[in-house]
């Protein structure tokens, strides 16, 4: 892979690392995802950073579980699904598409039967204090 593609990986996993921290602030965005998506980019930008990254409390916190378990608490499943709703339902009511309305439905669909089939729910981890 190009130096440059590299770099975009990090560049991305950086954004998506200053987002996902917005997001234990913010509730309208999700944390897990941006976390998913920065841990990714990081695998695929530099091996550092993904050493770095997988070493943080914010990684152990949020994500190791997922990587490790493929479980989620019930509040990260409906913090997702939730916002994916959101940002699924504005096309949905902007576009007069049947064809695209059906297929958005079936994602709805198919991302909840995902979440709750092929993702254990797990109790929320007790805080460090």
């Amino acid at each position: 892979m190009s130096k440059i593609v590299k770099l975009l990986y990090i560049i991305i996993g950086f954004i998506a690392l200053g987002l996902g921290v917005l997001g234990l602030i913010l509730p309208v965005l999700p944390t897990t995802p941006l976390l998913l998506l920065a841990s990714y980019c990081f695998v695929k930008g530099s091996e550092r950073f993904e050493i770095w990254f997988k070493g943080t409390t914010l990684y152990k916190r949020h994500l190791e579980t997922f990587v490790k378990e493929r479980s989620m608490t019930l509040k990260q499943k409906l913090t997702i699904l939730l916002f994916a709703d959101v940002m699924i339902a504005i096309p949905f009511f902007i576009l007069d598409s049947l064809i695209i309305r059906v297929m958005l439905v079936l994602i709805v669909i198919y991302k909840y039967y995902y979440f709750i089939n092929k993702i254990k729910t797990i109790r929320e981890a007790p805080t460090d204090t």
